[in-house]
């Protein structure tokens, strides 16, 4: 489905489904005038999302008939396309009750499906049925993978409820401003309809950037059926969704109180900013520390705990984070953005990680990102929490997951071993590249390794390790994600799997200032770079 979006004589733009458009620009310049324009151009396909909207509802449960409801969603769209709507809000007690009649309704309407689907004898049918992630399971697993430790589920057909830490449960009108706004974003975006319009407006405005830019990625991800248009001052987020557009708005002229036109500019990702455009929008230096992985990765959210007053950018590779601070640290025009890179391991020798790190990009000291989650401090952490929840000691439990993990990886470790050298040796051949001056004065170049005794050795070693009990040593040199380990140690301590167990790890990190600086040591000269204690 394609969207027409019009903003002055001569400039338009069309959206498509699974387009993201951000919208930026300083205080004053029209963005919200804007959005409703594009809202009014879209009738009957937009759906406006608003921040500074009421974020609290009258009741957890649904409180009007669907009759009611259809008619408080016509009242809604009406005035969303209403040039009042860019600055007065109409039936705000509504709005909330809107978005949880249709989360709780979407999460009956499956549960009908399958049960309606078992009593045909229609088993198959029910077992595709309930292999679909239903709402709320994509909204729970949304809101951890955003740093927010509660889970959301409907009691009684008609009641949300929410549990945090393994609490009772208790009505989402309990909620705090932040998890009931990223709640409402999340439950908006997931029940519009195929083909919607999704238009956000300062998302930021009640959320952290920690929690807000992975929400909006994943939920771009998950909704690739819609399209977005998010307003927003934080200019991080276009960063962090580089196949964005961006539209900068400069200025907003009116015909009497109504506005007109817009004086806007179209940017393709990456593209740069004027000056003191950024000046009024960011208002400060800005400290960005790229990391391998995507947004849905496991570096983000964690760094995003680790360094909460810094912007996080997933870049892909590690050659793609340390080209990418390379750049922006030699690009003059991009003085206001204080570049800094967090890469893997993989094997790399001291002179290598000592030559990143004067180039602003720091080799974490364990193999892998999946090395924080499972080092024995967090394991111990974790286990300590659970345990006075299902009795039990911690650091028995510990122990034991530690125990089961290299019993689960020690099969493993002649495959382990050649994956950590072919790391090691790649860097190596990298390494004794000639440059140019050498090649024109001739200089001989030869690289010999005995890869057989390398990998010989490396397995020897984390065979060892392994008798010891020296589980971080085994995290340091290999990549341990490639092996059932990290599960065998989610279940030691008692948890489903993986995901709840690093779940677990980032709730607890967030909420023990104890574990946050523990984790915070193992990065020693990153943490004194960003002058974090």
């Amino acid at each position: 489905m394609t969207f027409n979006l019009t903003y002055s004589e001569q400039g338009g733009l069309q959206l498509t489904t699974g387009d993201t458009l951000f919208v930026v620009g300083a205080n004053g310049t029209g963005k919200s005038s804007l959005l409703q324009r594009f809202a009014s151009q879209n009738r009957g396909s937009s759906r406006r999302i608003s921040a500074s909207r009421q974020t609290w509802f009258q009741s957890s449960a649904i409180e009007f008939s669907p009759s009611q409801k259809a008619n408080y969603e016509q009242q809604a769209s009406n005035w969303d396309s209403n040039v009042q709507s860019r600055w007065m809000e109409q039936n705000a007690q509504l709005r909330s009750g809107l978005t949880l009649y249709d989360l709780i309704d979407a999460e009956n309407v499956d549960a009908r499906a399958i049960a309606t689907a078992l009593r045909a004898g229609k088993r198959d049918e029910a077992e595709a049925l309930a292999q679909q992630v239903a709402p709320i399971a994509k909204i729970n697993e949304l809101l951890a993978r955003s740093n927010i430790p509660i889970e959301i589920s409907v009691e009684g057909g008609d009641r949300l409820v929410a549990s945090k830490n393994g609490s009772p449960p208790y009505g989402a009108a309990e909620l705090s401003d932040g998890e009931r706004n990223a709640l409402l974003i999340a439950a908006d975006v997931l029940t519009a309809k195929a083909g919607t319009l999704l238009i956000i407006d300062e998302p930021e405005r009640h959320l952290h950037r920690a929690i807000i830019s992975p929400l909006l990625s994943h939920l771009f991800r998950l909704r690739e059926d819609c399209g977005f248009i998010v307003a927003t001052h934080d200019l991080m987020l276009p960063l962090d969704n580089p196949a964005a557009q961006v539209l900068l708005v400069r200025s907003c002229t009116y015909s009497g109180s109504h506005p007109t036109t817009w004086e806007a500019d179209l940017l393709t990702a990456n593209a740069e900013i004027d000056d003191h455009i950024k000046q009024d929008i960011v208002g400060a230096r800005q400290r960005i520390v790229f990391v391998e992985g995507e947004a849905s990765s496991l570096d983000q959210p964690l760094y995003g705990i680790l360094f909460p007053d810094v912007s996080i950018r997933p870049k892909g590779s590690s050659r793609d984070v340390e080209q990418t601070v390379r750049g922006i640290r030699t690009a003059e025009a991009l003085h206001w953005v204080r570049a800094l890179g967090v890469i893997d391991n993989d094997g790399r020798d001291s002179s290598n990680i000592e030559k990143l790190q004067s180039d602003g990009i720091f080799a974490l000291p364990f193999f892998s990102v999946e090395s924080i989650y499972y080092h024995p401090d967090m394991i111990t952490g974790v286990s300590r929490r659970h345990a006075g929840i299902v009795g039990g000691d911690a650091f028995t439990k510990a122990n034991a997951a530690i125990e089961a993990a290299l019993a689960a990886a020690q099969p493993h470790f002649g495959r382990l071993a050649a994956r950590a050298v072919e790391k090691s040796v790649r860097h190596t051949v990298f390494a004794s590249i000639p440059t140019l001056k050498e090649i024109e004065q001739k200089v001989p170049v030869s690289v010999q390794i005995d890869t057989a005794a390398v990998v010989e050795a490396e397995e020897a070693a984390l065979n060892e390790a392994a008798q010891r009990m020296d589980w971080i040593r085994v995290l340091t040199r290999c990549p341990i994600r490639e092996t059932p380990a990290l599960s065998a140690v989610s279940r030691a301590v008692g948890l489903r799997d993986r995901f709840q167990y690093e779940s677990a790890v980032l709730q607890m990190l967030r909420e023990e200032p104890e574990m946050l600086a523990s984790a915070r040591s193992y990065f020693g000269p990153l943490t004194n770079e960003l002058g974090i204690c």
